[in-house]
């Protein structure tokens, strides 16, 4: 679970993506694109952090057992529901990747608590991602791009929040993510494909 700073840096809308747009997984797509061209020919690792124990924080495994069931996913998938990266494993999973990926560009996917106009959107960035910065726990951070899904409004009570987060909104939120994924890859392989 991450912190709300972004919204403070990013507080133009047009830089969220509202999930029920019907195009919010193109959006997404598009975003990877802009983010991922210079490394077109690198290999692309996907890092999906949180736990299947809060529903709020559950995001990111939910998108990785997605991402798993997606057949001929050219990508690596760390973080499931199956085999969620939390607080505990996070710095043992991450130095895993970076022994068995050198050189792979790492998305990270994450979810986020932020103000209640932009629950149910999600931002696509550069840098870096800060896990558990929005329950003041200092972890790794992690990434060289990032996709936050604002799940919950903060503030106040955080883990209570977390916990009483409808699973709905949650699964949405993933397979808007888990699509988007997926476009992007497919155009990146295209991509590849023809840049050989």
């Amino acid at each position: 679970m991450t912190d709300d700073i972004f919204e403070k840096k990013y507080n133009d809308l047009k830089n969220y993506i509202n999930i029920s747009d019907e195009k919010a997984s193109q959006r997404i797509a598009e975003k990877l694109t802009e983010l991922n061209m210079p490394v077109v020919n690198k290999e692309i690792v996907i890092m999906c952090i949180g736990s299947d124990r809060a529903t709020g924080d559950s995001l990111g495994p939910l998108v990785g057992t997605l991402l798993n069931k997606v057949t001929n996913f050219p990508y690596k998938v760390y973080g499931t529901l199956f085999e969620p990266i939390h607080a505990i494993n996070l710095d043992d999973v991450y130095k895993e990747i970076i022994t068995n990926h050198m050189n792979a560009y790492i998305l990270a996917i994450d979810a986020c608590l932020g103000q209640k106009k932009n629950v149910g959107k999600v931002i696509v960035q550069a840098g870096p991602i800060k896990p558990g910065a929005g329950v003041q726990k200092e972890l790794t951070p992690v990434g060289h791009a990032h996709i936050k899904g604002i799940v919950n409004i903060s503030g106040f009570m955080d883990y209570l929040v977390i916990q009483s987060t409808r699973l709905h909104d949650v699964f949405m939120m993933a397979e808007v993510i888990r699509d988007g994924i997926w476009m992007y890859a497919r155009q990146n392989s295209f991509a590849r494909k023809n840049s050989k």
